[in-house]
């Protein structure tokens, strides 16, 4: 710590500077991230709702896909309403309990989705590659149970950096965060102790965590492609490889901007790194149910037949209000 300088365990609150370049499209950014945020929900949450209702989608990769739209949901809802509010207020601060609160369900939240994602390539990897093992490896008893240790794997290691983060001595004068949320390197900027042992233990349990499952995902979709090129139909390899690049190029965008967010020695002195994780916070959630579900045949037949049952709902309770009405009239 350096001489003269106010050094506290006791901070209260932080300020969060946001896009701080870009003060002058407050409105203009609160209406797209407000328009994202609402895409994301509505995306996310028709997924779920589908999954759970129509029978023909009671297989292991929807239930995964539903699984994923659940982290999804939470992991945007962590950032995106706090961002929003601070877009309408002058005083952009957040308590001290809050920010450790969302520094940790981002990270478990984040940790999960890596593990489900790798879960999610070994499933296609079975379902392709060993076809008659397939029903026996992956029923409903293997995937709820894989479902949630991917769950409590992001659960539990987060929580002892985010212990250590918040008994950490903060400087009281200097308490703002430069992110859009409570982040891991923005928040040991703010430290009046030296994080670098913090730092490496970060950078191990993101490693352990980020390299593993993509080198898995990887893996995965290798075997994949080369099962996808032993296909005689040119017109199946293609639509095979159509569907493998779409969620290659989610795997890749969100991997990608994870590992030079988070898969680094150091931290607290990096550069500003806030358009990387817009792409893990809002780009990824954003497309994944597009690309993953929405543009998946029997997903969207689905969906047709829960509007036609909704609309048909209520056009019969619509009908039956107005013969009541013309009951009650005569």
């Amino acid at each position: 710590m350096a001489p003269g300088e106010n050094q506290s365990s006791g901070v209260t609150e932080f300020i969060l500077a946001g896009f701080p370049n870009l003060n002058n499209t407050k409105a203009e950014l609160f209406s797209v991230f407000l328009l994202v945020y609402l895409l994301t929900l509505t995306g996310n949450v028709l997924i779920v709702g589908v999954v759970g209702a129509d029978t023909r989608l009671q297989t292991p990769m929807y239930f995964f896909l539903g699984n994923l739209s659940c982290l999804e949901i939470l992991l945007t809802s962590v950032i995106i309403p706090k961002m929003l509010s601070n877009f309408l207020s002058r005083q952009h601060t957040i308590s001290f309990a809050a920010c450790i609160t969302q520094f940790y369900f981002y990270f478990f939240l984040g940790a999960s989705e890596f593990l489900l994602l790798a879960v999610m390539s070994v499933d296609r990897y079975l379902a392709i590659c060993r076809p008659l093992h397939y029903p026996l490896l992956m029923n409903g008893t293997v995937c709820s149970r894989v479902a949630l240790a991917c769950w409590m794997g992001g659960l539990f290691p987060v929580l002892g950096p985010t212990v250590a983060v918040a008994l950490l001595p903060f400087c009281e004068q200097d308490g703002v965060v430069q992110h859009f949320f409570c982040d891991s390197g923005p928040l040991l900027r703010l430290a009046c102790t030296n994080t670098k042992k913090l730092e490496e233990t970060d950078f191990v349990l993101a490693s352990l965590v980020i390299v593993p499952s993509l080198m898995i995902t990887a893996v995965s979709y290798g075997h994949i492609v080369l099962a996808v090129l032993r296909i005689p139909s040119v017109s199946g390899r293609q639509k095979a490889f159509s569907t493998c690049t779409s969620h290659l190029m989610v795997v890749t965008l969100f991997y990608g901007s994870a590992i030079f967010l988070y898969v680094r020695p150091s931290q607290s002195g990096s550069v500003d790194t806030n358009w990387a994780a817009t792409v893990v916070t809002f780009v990824t959630p954003l497309l994944n149910p597009f690309i993953y579900a929405l543009r998946n045949k029997q997903v969207k037949e689905a969906l047709k037949d829960t509007f036609r049952k909704v609309g048909a709902s209520l056009l019969g309770d619509l009908l039956l209000a107005k013969s009541f009405n013309r009951k009650t009239v005569t």
